[in-house]
Parts: C-alpha cells; structure tokens; sequence
C-alpha cells in the first residue's frame, strides 16, 4: 500500500469521538463550531500543489493536469497554486519529477506570501527543510539575491537541497547549524521566516496516528526552543526588517505566548503587524489562556482552523523591527573558485550552442572536485556559518565527457539549440524509469549520437545518451526515478501517439 492511501485509510479511522477525548478538547473554548472542527481532523486532506513560475504558467499546468483527468481547481487566495484531489499523488507524475510543479499544503504556501518579499532583499530562512516555503521565496526574490535556507538536521538538508534542485532554485545557499545560536558575523537579514518545529497538531488530517502522541507537555517542552528562535530572528533582523513566526499547531503554548514573550523581551523593538489573508477564513490570535490575559495586540496573529477553509490547522504572527536603530555592518561574504572555468563552459557552449555571453547571467563556481555550480549573478553569501552548498550543482566535470547534471539540464536545457530530442509519452516514462529504449526512424535520423538532452511537450526531462547500437540510455537520477508511474515500455504498444501515462 502507498504512503498517499495508508495515511488516507489512517485517517478515516479517527472519529470525531476519538477527537473529542484526547488533548485536542482542552481547545472547545477557542473553537467556534466544535462539531465541525472534529469533524475536519477526520477527513483526509485534498492535495495541492503551486506552480513553478520560471517553467510554466498556471493556466499551462492547469490544462496539463486536467488532460489527464486530475482535476485541478484554483486556489482562492493563493493566485500560484492548484487544488487536487486527494487519491492524487503529485510525486509519481512526469510534470512534478521535472519541477514544473511542487506539492505543499494549502495554509503552509501562507507564510511566503505575508514575508512582504521583493528582488533585493537578504532572507533567512531559519528551519527551511523540506524547503517548500525556501523555494516560494526564492521564486519571490525572482531567483535572484541572497536567501540562506538553514535546517539543524543533515538529512533534512539533503532533502531540502533535491528540492531546490528539482525546481531549479539558484539564489540559495544552505546551510546546517542550530539556528538558536545563528553567528552574529552572517549580518543582518530583512527578512526571516521562523517556520518552527512544533507539536504539528494542525497536520492531523495527514497524519491521523499522530492523535494517539499528543500530550500538551509536548508544548510546554518545545516552547523554549521556540523562543531562542524567534530570540535569535529577532537580533538577526535588519531595522525595518520583517520576521515571520509560523507553526502547524493549536497550542497557544506554542503559539501566541511564544510571542508575547518575545515582545516583552524586546519593548521597543519590535511591534506586532496585523495580518490579512485575502480568499481565507481566519480568526484572531488568543488573547485569554489558562487564565491569563495576554496583552490585545496578540489579535494581530492570525490562526486557520481546519473546518474553516477545508485545510490543515495553522498560526501565523508577523513582527517587524523599529527601523530608527542602528544596523550592523555588512557581514563578509564567502570566498568562492568563481574563474578558471572556461573550458568547461566553452565546451557546453560548442556542443548545445547556448545564447552569446549566457553565462554572464550567472555566477559560476567550483565548491567540490566533482564539477561546477551556477549561482545568481548577485548571489552573495555570508562566510558564516559554513555552506553545504550554494547554487546548484549543474555540471560534471569529472567524468569522460563531461555532462550537465539532471538538475543542470532542467535549468538550462530549455536555452540549448542543438542536441536536443522531443520525445513521446511511451518514451517519457520509460526515459524517467531509467530504461534504454529505441528511438523512432525519425528520430534516429534527426539525432546525432552521443550526449543529448530530452524533452516532453517541450519541457526538458534531463540528459541521455543516444550509443551507435541505435538506442537511448537515460541518464535520469535513479533517486529521482520513482516518481514515473505506469507500466515499463515493454508493456506498452510500440507508439508516439500514446500519451496517457500521467
């Protein structure tokens, strides 16, 4: 059984009984339709994805998906991003392997959109792994600038750095520390998002065995933590600067009381921004717990209840910091191999004939032995904390020849005026389930043998190798590859027309 239907069949087993004798009842009071909010944690969850602006556009993806019968509807509220049924699982189709497209929640696309994001901006991102919301705010600085995505945890960075990949993401740098003692010598940021880790109550509809593991000591445990990070952001924001705190819980524990105290902490420094969510239903911060009165501005919060817009539970609180005290000085940046590299992308630019000083568009540099990384051009990031990795990894320069990686390809096949072969739906799949198969007569006699990259509908699949013995070796990730669904080539009739398999 998939992930996808064990969590759907999961959550089907909760019942608004089992809701209202766990932990979750000790928040009947701050529910306006106690009913209806017990009844949404037992629905599973619809899917969504958004749009990757720099491959293609909303309206192009929606009649892409509709094709195949995934239905997608439009978002209110969230202009980038479609709604899709729950028994669709994104990741196992040709469109999101390729990064045309990246799967998130619903309320979790919010906090990218309150940040005030504008080109020219230095951002943080403090606890960014998977990298969802890293990327909607690449995407925001128009993949241009400086955005340092953190996560305390390697292997989450490692994920967080495939998905930067996959949607071809140039303006970040990662990196793996504990955000609650960020260096002071990495500057100053304008803005911070604080997307912290929390008791996840408000994922319930996902991850329905979650219920049986809620205990509200969890709160009282995570609250500290979540102070020193919004502490931290706090010290880490340029004056004028904007920090957005986010969690995926109910708990005011975890929510509004981490807050006040940070405003208490820092009295004229900081004020607390009233937020408005256009095409959304939302309440205001709590201002009355456990007996204690906290102070009105706390409404400034906003907090999404699932019943209210059919998603998962979330809070939100934007701060912004007095713009009358003084900055720190500008941090020293990273010192990067930004030259010798001519040769390699001489040779890119005489096999695929890439457009008069393409480069130049770019920063290009070498961070390890096995090739080169391209980055914005105005990609600057700090010394400190240590980089795992900065730009994306495009090109292999330590294999005979030399390739762009699957992620090199993605990003820069699109410019390529040569080797460059379209291929069927049958071949599509097979190309992203790492089979070799034969190209048709045509193709065979418009493609030249060698290095060449593939393309759906004109969308670039990644890098293949088209051997003199007549067939096509794809070089898709094998990482990568699972998300291919359908049968193997050797079950499908031997056609370009076929063109179901999404």
């Amino acid at each position: 059984m998939s992930k996808r239907t064990t969590r759907d069949s999961e959550a089907s087993r909760n019942t608004p009984a089992d809701i209202a004798a766990s932990p979750l009842a000790r928040y009947r009071d701050l529910v306006d339709d106690w009913d209806a909010f017990a009844d949404s944690l037992c629905r599973p969850l619809g899917g969504c994805v958004w749009v990757n602006p720099t491959r293609i556009g909303v309206r192009e993806l929606a009649d892409l998906l509709g094709e195949h019968g995934l239905e997608p509807t439009p978002v209110p509220g969230l202009a980038n991003a479609l709604s899709l049924p729950a028994r669709v699982r994104a990741g196992q189709h040709w469109w999101y392997c390729v990064g045309l497209a990246h799967a998130q929640e619903v309320v979790s696309q919010l906090p990218a959109t309150l940040l005030d994001l504008a080109p020219g901006q230095r951002v943080l991102d403090m606890c960014a792994a998977p990298g969802g919301k890293t990327a909607q705010i690449a995407f925001a600085l128009g993949n241009q600038g400086t955005l340092v995505a953190n996560d305390i945890s390697y292997m989450r960075i490692k994920a967080l750095q495939g998905n930067l990949d996959r949607l071809g993401v140039v303006n970040v740098t990662t990196t793996c520390t504990d955000a609650a003692n960020w260096p002071s010598a990495s500057g100053q940021f304008d803005r911070i998002l604080v997307d912290a880790p929390c008791s996840s109550e408000g994922t319930l509809r996902r991850n329905a065995s979650l219920l049986h593991r809620l205990d509200p000591v969890n709160s009282e445990r995570l609250g500290p933590r979540q102070r020193a990070l919004l502490r931290k952001a706090v010290q880490r924001c340029r004056p004028g600067g904007r920090i957005l705190y986010s969690t995926c819980t109910f708990a005011p524990e975890e929510n509004e009381l981490v807050v006040a105290d940070i405003l208490a902490e820092f009295p004229d420094v900081l004020r607390l921004v009233p937020v408005s969510v256009p095409g959304f239903v939302t309440r205001p911060g709590v201002t009355d717990w456990g007996g204690a009165r906290l102070a009105p501005e706390l409404g400034h919060c906003v907090r999404l209840w699932p019943h209210h817009n059919d998603t998962g539970g979330f809070f939100i609180a934007v701060l912004e910091k007095c713009a009358d005290l003084p900055a720190d000085p500008e941090p020293e940046t990273a010192a990067m191999q930004d030259t010798g590299h001519e040769e390699w992308l001489d040779g890119l630019d005489a096999k695929y004939g890439f457009p008069t000083d393409y480069w130049r568009g770019y920063r290009v540099n070498r961070q390890s032995r096995r090739g080169l990384h391209l980055m914005a051009a105005d990609h600057r990031p700090p010394a400190v904390p240590c980089a795992e990795c900065s730009g994306l990894f495009f090109h292999r320069t330590n294999t005979r020849p030399p390739k762009p990686t699957t992620a090199g390809a993605l990003l820069i096949g699109r410019d390529v005026s040569r080797f460059r072969l379209e291929l069927s739906a049958t071949q599509r799949d097979a190309y992203l389930r790492r089979e070799s198969f034969a190209p048709s007569a045509e193709q065979a006699r418009a493609t030249p043998i060698g290095q060449i990259m593939v393309c759906f509908r004109g969308h670039v699949l990644g890098v293949a190798i088209f051997h003199r013995s007549g067939v096509i070796e794809s070089q898709f990730p094998s990482r990568w590859s699972g998300c291919a669904g359908g049968p193997r080539t050797r079950d499908l009739p031997d056609t370009a027309a076929l063109d179901t398999l999404s």
